[in-house]
C-alpha cells in the first residue's frame, strides 16, 4: 500500500469511530456496509441489526 491509501484508509477508519461515538452520545445508530456486503444498522448498546431493501424507502 502506498503512503497515500494507508493515510486515506486511517481517515476512514477515524470517521467510522467518530460516528459510533456520536450515535452514542445521540442515542441513535449507525449504518454501514460489512465486508460480506451486507447493510447493517449497528446501535449504540452494541447490537447490531441486518437492514433489508424495505428499510431503504421513504415515503
Amino acid at each position: 500500500m502506498t503512503d497515500l491509501t494507508q493515510d486515506l484508509a486511517k481517515l476512514i477508519r477515524l470517521t467510522g469511530d467518530r460516528a459510533k461515538l456520536d450515535a452514542k452520545a445521540n442515542g441513535t445508530y449507525v449504518v454501514y456496509k460489512t465486508t460480506e456486503g451486507q447493510i447493517v444498522r449497528e446501535y449504540s448498546t452494541g447490537k447490531i441489526e441486518k437492514m433489508n431493501e424495505q428499510d431503504f424507502t421513504h415515503e
